[in-house]
């Protein structure tokens, strides 16, 4: 916890100060090489704001990843006599104190693809900056451009920037003397930020490498075989998500790692893979970055029009793993438990609650946020409307959940691992346990819709259901027009007097 020490007066001593928010690193952290640079002294400071912390997209897990991550650093600076401030404040209250005890010249950070919040706070502050006549100095992060209208060229500027040299950050020593920190974090938050727990991967930069050296020295040598499989999976694949989302990596050094390591040649399907993914990562950042309604509408407005009846207990039992199709309720229980799945299952938890419950997708969107310890806004929202079919533009996908279950956990060792009250069933009962006999059922020693609930769709039905209903909506006009401009903003580019022109329809 940051200490409020006491201090000499310092009010009016010049500095800069570098804000940290997704980017949690010592290393290819531009922000911080150009507070070194420039030559004034510094501070360091995150903040972990209330008004943030209180959004449906954020848990306490996400707010523990990044607390350790801050550790992880302090580590690394602490020989400089630097570490990263924490306040405990929304960013309006901390930066006016900060201006109230310092003459502040710089401000440094990265660009923030984040929520609407995120961006309003942002807008505001950028002109308390103004008014001050400090200079905001915000960096690229992983290739993703502000301000873009189309597409065109970006995939060429995005390898161009993977391949510059990765910044070799250097730190000089603090001529500071200790901050005075009147917002530092509460004792409740700080025990439970503490408190970090075994089943997630740990955090920080340190961890980050462990992870990102695993996988190059042998870990990932069958990414590509195993990336859809929710056991193996969690062995070869990269795993680098939470450290990519909250900046302890940059995308920049992991491509490169993967990309110019010894082993590439004798892994150059699994390496291609995952590097082409890291540009997807990238990909559906840009996405949001243009348009951050993806949080809360639906990108092609057409589909606002499609009526969906709410079922609380639909939701429930999505939620808490309580369907009655058990890989569904395995890759939901998983998530509570340790924060991460393979993408393939969560396509499908976004798909089963949005086809075979016919449930809109706002329904679930932060449910799933709030568990993934790799949240990254940028990717989960244009993610979570293209598994819903919101889209207008993709391939519908609508995972059958018993298909799933045979092709990608055949012996259902990941069920049983997950939803133990079927760990007694037979392998050729595992994927479809409601097809039972009582007989069966009285073998195994369990009783469905005792031990373990029914189905609570009949899934063949409800997926023919959503298919002819998000298709017969793909014919209306708003839908089309709306699927235009989608793709001559994220995808190509088409004459704006054509997308004016069906707009008009």
């Amino acid at each position: 916890m940051t200490t409020n020490c006491k201090t000499h007066q310092q009010d009016g001593v010049p500095i800069n100060i570098v804000w940290l928010k997704r980017d949690l690193r010592t290393q290819d952290h531009a922000a911080l090489q150009a507070a070194e640079n420039h030559g004034l002294s510094y501070i360091i400071i995150y903040l972990f704001e209330p008004a943030l912390m209180a959004h449906a997209d954020t848990s306490i897990r996400h707010l523990q990843f990044i607390y350790q991550s801050i550790l992880d650093m302090n580590r690394v600076l602490k020989p400089f006599d630097r570490q990263v401030q924490i306040f405990h404040k929304d960013a309006e209250d901390v930066f006016a104190h900060l201006l109230q005890r310092y003459r502040v010249n710089n401000i440094f950070s990265y660009q923030e693809t984040g929520v609407q919040l995120t961006w309003n706070r942002d807008k505001k502050l950028n002109q308390l900056f103004q008014d001050h006549a400090i200079e905001w100095n915000q960096y690229q992060r992983d290739g993703v451009e502000r301000g873009i209208t189309h597409r065109d060229g970006w995939d060429a500027r995005w390898f161009k920037t993977m391949r510059k040299p990765l910044l070799e950050n250097h730190f000089s020593i603090n001529t500071l003397s200790p901050l005075d920190n009147p917002y530092p974090l509460e004792s409740s938050l700080f025990e439970r930020l503490e408190q970090y727990p075994d089943q997630f991967q740990p955090a920080g930069e340190s961890n980050a490498w462990k992870y990102l050296n695993s996988f190059t020295q042998g870990r990932g040598s069958e990414y590509h075989l195993n990336i859809s499989k929710p056991e193996k999976s969690r062995t070869s694949c990269g795993r680098l998500s939470p450290y990519l989302s909250w900046g302890n990596l940059s995308v920049k050094q992991a491509y490169q790692h993967i990309k110019f390591h010894p082993t590439y040649a004798q892994n150059k399907r699994a390496y291609s893979a995952i590097n082409t993914r890291l540009k997807w990562h990238c990909h559906f950042m840009q996405k949001f970055e243009v348009e951050c309604d993806y949080e809360t509408v639906c990108i092609n407005r057409g589909y606002e029009e499609l009526e969906h009846e709410a079922n609380r207990n639909y939701v429930d039992a999505w939620q808490t793993g309580h369907t009655g199709f058990p890989l569904v309720d395995a890759c939901m229980r998983c998530l509570q438990s340790t924060g991460w799945i393979n993408f393939r299952m969560r396509a499908m938890l976004a798909s089963f609650l949005c086809h075979h419950l016919d449930q809109d997708w706002r329904a679930g969107v932060y449910h799933l946020a709030s568990l993934f310890l790799d949240y990254e806004p940028g990717i989960h929202y244009p993610q979570f409307q293209m598994q819903a079919g919101a889209t207008g533009i993709n391939t519908l996908r609508i995972y059958n959940p018993v298909k799933q279950s045979k092709d990608h956990d055949p012996e259902g060792l990941f069920i049983k691992k997950w939803v133990p009250e079927l760990e007694p069933v037979n392998t050729e009962f595992i994927h479809e346990p409601w097809l039972m006999s009582e007989f069966d059922q009285t073998c195994c020693g369990i009783t469905l819709g005792t031990d373990y609930p029914l189905p609570i769709i009949d899934h063949i039905e409800c997926a023919r259901q959503a298919r002819s209903k998000i298709w017969s909506h793909r014919k209306n006009d708003l839908v089309k027009a709306e699927r235009e401009r989608i793709l001559a903003t994220h995808t190509r580019n088409i004459p704006s007097d054509s997308v004016k022109h069906l707009l008009k329809k």
